[in-house]
């Protein structure tokens, strides 16, 4: 497919419109941009208008999704904030130092929710249903990655937080520290 092919259909559609005109743009399954002067759920809203002096068409991008009745989406779950709050992204930890995790959860968990804890994308089973902070201890050399999951039991819908990659660093046994006199 010619990579120009969109930017020239929304050429045209603004050309033959001689004043302001709206265009809906979207993506169908296959991944092709299309244009239409009719809406179509989900596509983007875009008004085109003439330039004053120069005949070229002028287009600004609006970034409202187009749909019938269009509602802001409500939080999965319900959760306004769901988020790692430590450790901290890219964070490093030194030898057997104690490594304190903690979810940011507003509002709180909610009955028949439970939080699974994944590290490096396997769960931590030690931790209960309803942790949302703990500590990790002696922890090998190396790059972890911190997520956690919730669940409504009842419905089976879960959300996840993204991922937090921290670092453990261990001294070398052969640095010179460690050498004995």
């Amino acid at each position: 497919m010619n990579p120009w092919r969109p930017c020239i259909a929304l050429a045209a559609l603004a050309a033959f419109a001689g004043q302001a005109a709206i265009v809906y743009k979207w993506k169908d399954s296959a991944g092709v941009v299309h244009y239409s002067d009719q809406p179509v759920p989900g596509a983007e809203r875009i008004t085109t208008a003439s330039s004053t002096g120069t005949g070229a068409p002028v287009t600004r991008a609006t970034a409202e999704p187009h749909a019938p009745d269009a509602k802001k989406a409500e939080p999965r779950l319900g959760y306004t904030e769901l988020s790692i709050a430590s450790p901290a992204p890219d964070q490093t930890f030194f030898g057997d130092e104690i490594i304190a995790v903690s979810l940011a959860l507003n509002p709180g968990l909610k009955p028949d929710q439970t939080i699974t804890w994944h590290l490096n994308g396997k769960p931590l089973d030690d931790q209960g249903p309803t942790t949302k902070q703990f500590s990790l201890a002696h922890l090998d050399r190396g790059t972890y990655t911190l997520a956690a999951t919730i669940t409504d039991q009842q419905t089976g819908e879960s959300v996840s937080t993204d991922g937090v990659n921290f670092f453990v660093r261990q001294p070398s046994e052969l640095s010179p520290q460690h050498q004995k006199p």
